[in-house]
């Protein structure tokens, strides 16, 4: 059976590591129940000199060095794809995940010491892959959602692999091949007291995908999102549309992976990286979050201090809190109420902006009325509702800015902007392709290595600020400082000639027949 290297990237150097990777734990597990020989190196978690990672390398003859991401790690994969190439010559060398998946042909010609790239979800298609590696057989074309390079070094994209839709039928994700002391030991999320509080976290997805139309969101193939259409070159390639497949487990197979984590790895906090908790919560027929509540307390997972209660005391407490996703207009004050009653903590809110114009312009359905009305449910239930916003939207403007700011002297909130990033795979990214690459004088690559956690300009896609001004309004919008902003609205419309009139509408002439 094949020799397996997993490698997970450096995700976040701006922060310390705090995730364990959840699909590759889970891709692990899969592989490791058909007998293959596995070990995981995380990069991320160790954070190690270069020479470690060479040691890892030369440690064993790997049959395959496995690795992905998202494309904020692409970065960490490039370094380590060309050692694990240099270091591993016998060794395929195959990338995934979302970095690969936005863009397969533009990633297999930048990093051309990947052999093959697995394109969407790989629960199917990498085992297929391992299969093949033990057989000796290197014909990749007959494998879907693959891209591989033909004897010519074309890359060639292989129809797209369907969906698991039973996911139940996936195993339990092998936690225990990654650094668990270093992930809970920085357990702490700062966005309740428990969470804050907790010791023992990991994570887990309930459910793939979202309903939702976000421009400025990807799905990357997990969502029924993906489709395979001929680019301009007439190969091909990936396209990111509007369908969806909305797939989740079953509140049983939830709660059992929860007890599991708690049984083993004696977790006290739960967060779910689904993309939107409250569109599953809709698509089963406003049953599933109430049902996974229900079973959290008839299985023993109620933390003590919400049963009894009386303040949470990490001392005294026994239980799991958990927290996750909301949505202004999906979210009700009756499965508010359950989830809070089974440990829920903190609800992270994508509110995105106070702005009613702005929010017209971004497609996630919502209004600034619904996002007040969301706040308001959430702090009545007892969940501490997490408001994520962003800055610097294509239609941003001063009055837009403004908006935000009274609606946080108005609801009480503290908040700093993400700067609106137009990430590979969002509507964004192909809207403002042209323009992202003047500002980076045609180098798409360098604009891929720039990408962070929005949390800094990256790519401006505003229409009407620069980056500077982005920054500089950010600071004010923080201060609270709508004085400062409206002088400077001033200075900017002084600066900026006024858009020239359109031009007069043509005559119309009327033939009279003679």
């Amino acid at each position: 059976m094949a020799k397996v290297l997993f490698v997970n990237p450096l995700m976040r150097e701006e922060d310390d590591p705090r995730h364990v990777p959840y699909g590759m734990a889970l891709l692990a597990a899969i592989v490791v129940g058909q007998g293959h020989r596995v070990q995981v190196y995380d990069h991320n978690a160790w954070r190690p000199s270069d020479a470690v990672i060479a040691q890892v390398l030369q440690a064993d003859r790997w049959d395959v060095v496995a690795l992905g991401g998202i494309t904020t790690a692409y970065r960490s994969i490039k370094q380590i794809v060309e050692m694990a190439k240099a270091l591993c010559p016998q060794a395929l060398v195959v990338a995934g995940g979302g970095f690969l998946t936005s863009m397969p042909h533009d990633i297999m010609r930048f990093l051309p010491r990947i052999d093959v790239g697995v394109v969407g979800e790989a629960f199917v298609s990498f085992p297929e892959l391992l299969r093949r590696v033990d057989a000796g057989n290197r014909d990749w074309a007959a494998v879907p959602g693959l891209i591989w390079r033909d004897a010519a070094g074309k890359t060639r994209l292989n129809p797209e692999q369907p969906l698991l839709m039973d996911l139940d039928s996936l195993p339990y994700p092998a936690w225990e091949l990654f650094p668990l002391e270093v992930y809970f030991k920085n357990s702490m999320a700062l966005y309740s007291e428990e969470g804050m509080l907790a010791q023992r976290r990991l994570d887990i997805n309930a459910s793939y995908g979202c309903s939702l139309i976000c421009r400025f969101c990807f799905h990357l193939g997990i969502a029924g999102d993906m489709q395979h259409k001929e680019n301009d070159e007439g190969e091909n390639d990936v396209a990111f549309t509007y369908d969806r497949k909305i797939r989740f487990h079953s509140p049983r197979y939830v709660v059992n992976l929860v007890k599991y984590a708690r049984e083993r790895f004696g977790v006290d906090f739960i967060g779910f990286l689904d993309e939107n908790l409250m569109t599953m919560h809709q698509f089963s027929g406003k049953k599933w979050l109430t049902d996974i509540a229900k079973l959290w307390i008839e299985e023993g997972l109620q933390p003590q201090c919400v049963r009894d209660g009386v303040p949470h005391d990490p001392a005294k407490c026994s239980g799991v809190h958990w927290g996750g996703t909301s949505h202004a207009t999906l979210c009700s004050p009756e499965v508010l109420r359950a989830i809070k009653q089974a440990g829920c903590s903190h609800l992270v809110y994508g509110y995105e902006s106070f702005s009613a114009r702005v929010m017209k312009t971004i497609g996630k359905g919502a209004t600034p009325e619904t996002n007040e009305r969301s706040l308001k449910w959430t702090l009545e239930a007892g969940i501490r509702p997490i408001p994520n916003q962003m800055m610097g939207f294509p239609d941003e403007d001063f009055d837009s800015l403004k908006d935000n700011i009274r609606a946080w002297n108005r609801l009480g909130l503290n908040v700093k902007p993400f700067f609106a990033t137009p990430y590979p795979g969002t509507e964004w990214y192909y809207a403002n392709k042209q323009r992202i690459l003047e500002q980076y004088d045609g180098d798409l690559e360098a604009f891929l290595l720039d990408l962070g956690d929005a949390t800094r300009v990256t790519a401006v896609i505003s229409k009407k600020f620069n980056a500077v001004e982005l920054y500089g309004l950010r600071e004010l919008m923080v201060l609270r400082d709508i004085a400062r902003i409206e002088r400077y609205e001033k200075e900017w419309n002084r600066l900026h000639a006024a858009d020239p009139p359109p031009p007069p509408a043509p005559r119309l002439v009327l033939e009279t027949k003679r």
